[in-house]
């Protein structure tokens, strides 16, 4: 297993707060967090969680290269890489309340996860919202050693952001939709 994420303080406001990408005040990420909300926290994590894995595929799974990026716009499209699927994920916890932020793993490009942390929760966890198919097996879990990413055989960076870095951001900005390409994603921070 890959290392645990770098301590982050779950209680910064940073982790439950909208930017440009991870828009969670939009209307239509508000409308579906509210549609999948559990009766606990961790019951509307993992519904937000298996929505977003199952529910919108990865473009390289459809052959449909939307290159959405922003919450609001992945949801609208209906598919996205990796890092939409985990903007969307982060906005939707953000938008119940529940402290969430982005980690990353060096694959042949920067794979783009979720870290989210709930109350009573010691650490935080990692989740892959990328969509299964086969060979990938990606499942929601509650603690750092029940962790089941898409990728399990690379390491993850240390870390949990609360936004996208900046550099990452830029490099996002410059898919093309209807390209299927991963060029312009870096494969470090």
């Amino acid at each position: 297993m890959t290392a645990h994420p770098a301590p982050a303080d779950p209680d910064d406001p940073a982790f439950l707060a909208a930017d440009e990408v991870i828009d969670h005040g939009h209307p239509a990420v508000r409308a579906l967090a509210r549609s999948l909300r559990g009766a606990t926290a961790e019951e509307t994590a993992r519904a937000l969680y298996e929505h977003v894995r199952d529910e919108l595929p990865h473009s390289a799974d459809v052959d449909r290269w939307s290159a959405a990026v922003r919450a609001s716009d992945v949801l609208a499209a209906g598919d996205a890489v990796c890092h939409g699927k985990a903007h969307l994920l982060v906005a939707l916890l953000r938008a119940e309340g529940i402290p969430a932020g982005l980690c990353y793993q060096p694959l042949n490009v920067l794979h783009g996860l979720a870290a989210v942390r709930l109350p009573g929760w010691a650490d935080w966890v990692r989740i892959d919202p990328r969509g299964n198919r086969p060979g990938m097996d990606a499942r929601f879990a509650t603690a750092p050693e029940d962790e089941r990413l898409a990728y399990p055989e690379f390491p993850v960076l240390p870390g949990v952001h609360a936004a996208v870095p900046p550099a990452l951001a830029a490099a996002l900005a410059r898919g093309v939709p209807g390209e299927a390409s991963f060029d312009h994603i870096p494969v470090g921070l």
